[in-house]
């Protein structure tokens, strides 16, 4: 096809979208926002141990060649010219841990996934180490409790127990990174001159970084004794980082030099593609696990009912950072996967839905996913998952419908807290992520909040919030977010259909099933090769870090600021 009869659109910008579940590569329309052509490719996770969960670095970065690849031929195929693809946005699972050869560009273990526990003994071991077993001891600095959920105890567990690691960082070859990280140093030329960084939103679920210096904290890397020259520069959520090549393989058209120029955890990239960028917009995301976030502007607020403090972007260097509070639960898609993967009651994720509109009610069973133990509000790792109120009348059916209803429960728990921290209640809900293609589930929610649930027509908000940052960029400039420019979004609303008190009666029903689901492992259990090694550490360092503590309050009042 010659150049001449390709289409002309504009300017285009992708996004790479890179999951716990899948990696995607989706192209917009940088003027009309409108979804052109992607393509996804389902990523494999691995259960090498009981609450181990991996995957395969390089299994991730070939997903997202494969992703390029047959999305730029869909687009020639539809005869848009890809040499407008202008700039590309990077959106990322958050927490996973990689640990690479610099020198080789090999992965030097597999990517310890968000959602693993191995680190438990580790956390419990820490925690006896800090004044009172705190386990905000050091909120005020990174907004995050001591929780196996973050980087630096991943990090530490890799340093302790893969000797390849210990030897790389011994002989300088060691790069850490998150799933961004690590794909923006192997797009941009890996070890002929990748870039090694990271953005502020990525960063600030490290527990390694001060969300008001917007530096990575010396004493926290002291605390968790990581090596900082291991550590990727940490830039803004929209600047240019480095190239990519795009399409090599195609016989034309291949792109030498694409920008990546935005980068964002899937989580704020998400609240950006919903555009909810003034102070007390929220919305949640249904992926594998599900994020309710809410825009706190440019002061960092911080909860007194188990939410995370988190960055939520900083769309450029001279840009000002914006604040977040986040609501986290482990498992919501992914208890979908495991009816599918695990008990085999379904074939696809899709009959799940068909499943829970048969049974129209759970018929008193409750179903508590506490795979990975019970995120906010409770951060309590001891939990397991339970499968309550069952009788001979339950089936298949019943326990479709508990799955449904228990992701629905889990966002009441933290929109609750939510509200109690933010002071004024939430009119409406704001929702996006691939769960949101069931009705079922949207309409469950809805009743179970007594709320409207609102769900834009294009349900591909991370992929767009990454596009926008990429567009945004200085050097790129095709995607302006001044409020007056952003295209209007259509949706579709779900309003409550079942009386409130009915709604509180199934919701007190739930919360007694979580008061089940807890103390359920205990820190005797075998540590699976888990080492201590804080017992090295004076008390000095620990008066020390109570003044530093003390010091990042002073934040929180704005003395500081």
């Amino acid at each position: 096809m010659a150049a001449s009869d390709r289409m002309v659109l504009g300017p285009l910008v992708a996004s790479i979208d890179q999951g716990t579940s899948s990696t995607r590569f989706l192209v917009f329309n940088a003027k009309t926002a409108e979804l052109l052509s992607h393509h996804q490719v389902e990523i494999q996770q691995k259960f090498p141990k009981e609450g181990w969960v991996e995957q395969d670095p390089k299994e991730i970065l070939k997903s997202v060649h494969e992703c390029v690849e047959r999305t730029c031929e869909k687009l020639q195929q539809l005869n848009i010219d890809i040499a407008n693809i202008k700039a590309i946005g990077v959106s990322n699972q958050r927490e996973t841990t990689v640990v690479w050869d610099k020198t080789t560009g090999e992965p030097l273990y597999n990517a310890i996934v968000w959602l693993d526990l191995r680190t438990q003994s580790t956390v419990e071991r820490l925690l006896k180490r800090i004044p009172g077993k705190n386990k905000s001891f050091f909120k005020f600095r990174t907004g995050l409790p001591l929780s196996t959920y973050f980087s630096a105890v991943k990090l530490r567990w890799l340093l302790d127990n893969v000797e390849e690691i210990r030897q790389a960082v011994d002989d300088g070859r060691a790069m850490f990174g998150t799933i961004d990280s690590w794909l923006i140093w192997s797009l941009t030329g890996g070890k002929s001159g990748g870039v090694h960084c990271t953005d502020v939103t990525n960063a600030s679920r490290t527990m390694l970084f001060n969300i008001h210096s917007l530096e990575w904290d010396p004493e926290l890397c002291q605390f968790f004794d990581i090596p900082m020259e291991i550590l990727p520069k940490v830039r803004s959520s929209s600047e240019i980082y480095g190239l990519m090549k795009i399409c090599p393989s195609l016989k034309s058209g291949a792109l030498t030099g694409v920008p990546i120029s935005g980068c964002l955890g899937d989580q704020s990239a998400a609240l950006v593609g919903q555009m909810c960028f003034q102070d007390g917009q929220a919305k949640n995301t249904y992926g594998t696990g599900c994020f309710l976030l809410c825009n706190t502007g440019q002061k960092s607020v911080f909860s007194e009912h188990g939410l995370l403090t988190t960055i939520a972007y900083k769309l450029g260097r001279d840009k000002p950072v914006c604040y977040a509070l986040e609501g986290s639960v482990a498992i919501a898609g992914a208890v979908v996967r495991w009816l599918r993967d695990n008990l085999g009651i379904v074939r696809t994720s899709q009959e799940v839905e068909k499943l829970a509109a048969e049974a129209g009610t759970s018929y008193g069973c409750y179903f508590v996913p506490a795979f990975s133990g019970l995120y906010a509000p409770y951060w309590e790792p001891s939990a397991r998952g339970i499968i309550c109120g069952l009788t001979q009348f339950t089936n298949k059916n019943h326990i479709a419908f508990a799955a449904l209803e228990a992701v629905c429960f889990q966002t009441r728990e933290i929109l609750d807290a939510m509200n109690k921290d933010c002071g004024i209640p939430l009119s409406q809900l704001q929702v996006d992520g691939g769960m949101t293609n069931n009705k079922v589930l949207m309409q469950l929610q809805s009743d179970i909040l007594c709320i409207p649930v609102v769900k834009p027509s294009m349900p591909e908000t991370t992929a767009l919030g990454a596009a926008m940052a990429a567009g945004a960029a200085e050097g790129v400039g095709i995607w302006s977010l001044n409020p007056g420019d952003l295209t209007a979004v259509t949706c579709e609303r779900f309003e409550p259909q079942i009386n409130p008190e009915e709604s509180e009666y199934r919701y007190a029903r739930w919360k007694k099933a979580v008061m089940k689901s807890m103390g359920w492992e205990t820190s005797e259990a075998p540590s699976n090769g888990d080492t201590s090694i804080f017992c090295s550490l004076p008390l000095g360092f620990f008066i020390m870090s109570s003044m530093i503590m003390l010091i990042g309050a002073k934040y929180v009042s704005g003395t500081d600021k």
